[in-house]
């Protein structure tokens, strides 16, 4: 007799005098169905157990899966992002469907990620090597330069009372030549050597690097320069931070028409950064060069005096600190030049 049976017979029928034998057919029918509840539930216990071991399994093997994915798992998001998932997941079919795309997805970013990595170290190999360049023909070319303005000028002096008008003016443009040629070469240097400077950054007053800045130039009489009295002050080179305001200023300065010029200089506080404007009411620019006059060598009119690089300088600056530039204008009415300067680097 099924033991469970034979105990729940002693505990609740046999203290009741119950006469088993009458009974005897129902306590078998009973007794069968106790040992047969016994084979189900140790078939049970046998099937949970390989369930459970078959879960394990399974368990390990997605966690293996899981690593093996760690990678796609961190692109997936920039998967998402840059890339236009044409398909619904109503028409992917399953689950392996859509982990085969993100796995080819991924692999294809992968690979375009190290071929641009690849080509960016291409390209600041080749910038620097034409830096470099760049740096020493500069060099190269600046002695002859001062050699021939040197003999001209003593040719000029020394004979001045012997040779006639059309001679020296020929000279004279000699020497305007050579003076170009020197600005220009002075250009490059300083447009070559931005990104390698190797001053120590500090915290930079933009108010008093202003008025220093201000002091380097002759400001006629007929005009104002107006700056805001509470510009910040900006962790970074002042040597870089000089040069921006240099060239915008005589940018400025060089494009006035006015009886009265006024010239400003403020800034915006935002989120992340520094909005800085100069503002002046000069000749104005056409909007077909709003973007030309940021190019090396761009210039809007014949100016001996001007090399084509100043702008072209500021604009490698601001990139430098992960800012931007733009200008707006209208013709005869002025310009208003923007840049940001990010306030990462550092900023009270």
């Amino acid at each position: 007799m099924n033991p469970l049976l034979s105990r729940q017979i002693d505990k609740y029928l046999k203290k009741e005098g119950t006469d088993l034998l009458l009974n005897q057919d129902f306590i078998n029918a009973i007794n069968d169905s106790y040992n047969n509840y016994d084979e189900q539930l140790k078939m049970s216990q046998r099937a949970m157990k390989i369930s459970s071991d078959e879960l394990y399994e399974a368990n390990d093997k997605l966690r293996l899966e899981t690593i093996n994915l760690k990678e796609i798992n961190k692109n997936l998001e920039e998967i998402i992002n840059s890339m236009a998932i044409k398909s619904t997941l109503n028409e992917i079919e399953n689950e392996k469907d859509l982990v085969e795309k993100l796995k080819k997805q991924t692999i294809e970013i992968i690979s375009i990620n190290k071929q641009r990595e690849t080509l960016l170290k291409d390209l600041e190999e080749q910038n620097q090597e034409l830096n470099e360049y760049a740096h020493v023909v500069s060099h190269d070319l600046k002695a002859p330069l001062r050699n021939i303005h040197t003999l001209v000028s003593w040719f000029i002096e020394d004979n001045k009372d012997r040779i006639g008008n059309d001679c020296l003016n020929s000279l004279n443009s000699v020497l305007v030549n050579v003076e170009k040629m020197d600005l220009l070469i002075k250009g490059i240097l300083e447009y070559s050597t931005i990104d390698k400077l190797e001053t120590s950054d500090r915290l930079v007053d933009f108010n008093i690097l202003c008025e220093e800045v201000l002091k380097s130039f002759h400001i006629p009489l007929n005009t104002k320069v107006y700056i805001s009295s509470d510009l910040p002050k900006i962790y970074g080179n002042t040597i870089r931070f000089k040069q921006i305001f240099q060239n915008l200023i005589d940018n400025a300065l060089n494009s006035m028409n006015k009886e009265k010029g006024i010239i400003e200089i403020g800034y915006e506080d935002q989120k992340e950064n520094y909005l800085f404007y100069i503002k002046d009411n000069g000749k104005g620019i056409s909007p077909e060069y709003f973007n030309k006059i940021f190019n090396v060598f761009t210039k809007l009119e014949n100016d001996n005096n001007s090399s084509g690089i100043g702008l072209s300088i500021v604009k490698k600056i601001v990139l430098f600190y992960r800012g931007k530039i733009w200008v707006e204008s209208q013709e005869n009415e002025g310009s208003t030049f923007y840049f940001t300067l990010s306030k990462q680097h550092g900023t009270t």
